[in-house]
């Protein structure tokens, strides 16, 4: 894998202190486990990216998120860090494969949701420079709109259909939409360092990820 993406192998304290956008990309049921001091120190700039998503087939039942908490809400009360929730609705072969420069038609664009707004931004502008468009979902609350099984879910939508997505969700059918994402189980990819230069003469972004 390092070979691959130019990873470096770090523990996970040092994962969290080594750029200036974090990505935890862990199965669900492994987030308790994450060391309770993770982010200890780790200075309030730097945007924490959830990018996993539940499934009880897998994580087992988690009694909050059945109950209706957002996913990533969970995930962050966890961390004892504000999160993002991006890159969960998209499959690895689409994220690796259909990044577009700025203005190409038909471009994918993904829905980044999370506190603070700064970190949000920021991340933002990663999905760009990695060549999506991003859509401003809202705060960390409005992040169960890109839950599994949901309209904008694995869907690949452009920006203006992903926003009428994320509109038609109806959050009185988190179980239903949970049921459906079940039959779309699939690993999202994690990324690391990506050369972002094809995309519009972006800057090379530093990523650290947990997983």
């Amino acid at each position: 894998m390092a070979a691959e993406t130019g990873a470096r192998a770090a523990t996970a304290a040092e994962a969290a202190r080594g750029g200036e956008i974090v990505i935890v990309t862990i199965p669900q049921r492994a987030v308790p486990d994450l060391p309770k001091d993770l982010f200890a120190d780790v200075p309030e700039g730097v945007a924490v990216v959830d990018t996993g998503n539940y499934y009880p087939a897998r994580d087992g039942r988690i009694e909050a998120i059945e109950e209706g908490q957002a996913e990533s809400a969970w995930v962050a009360e966890h961390l004892g860090r504000a999160v993002v929730k991006a890159f969960n609705n998209i499959v690895s072969q689409s994220l690796l494969e259909n990044g577009r420069p700025e203005g190409a038609t038909g471009r994918i664009a993904l829905p980044v949701a999370g506190d603070p707004p700064g970190a949000r931004e920021k991340v933002m502008r990663l999905v760009d420079e990695l060549g999506f468009d991003p859509v401003d979902a809202g705060g960390l609350e409005e992040s169960w709109r890109q839950q599994p099984g949901t309209p904008c879910y694995a869907a690949d939508l452009d920006a203006p259909r992903l926003k009428e997505a994320l509109a038609a969700a109806d959050r009185s059918r988190l179980a239903k939409y949970r049921r459906h994402g079940l039959l779309n189980l699939t690993t999202i990819i994690t990324i690391t360092k990506y050369d972002v230069s094809n995309y519009g003469g972006g800057q090379a972004k530093f990523v650290s990820s947990l997983f």
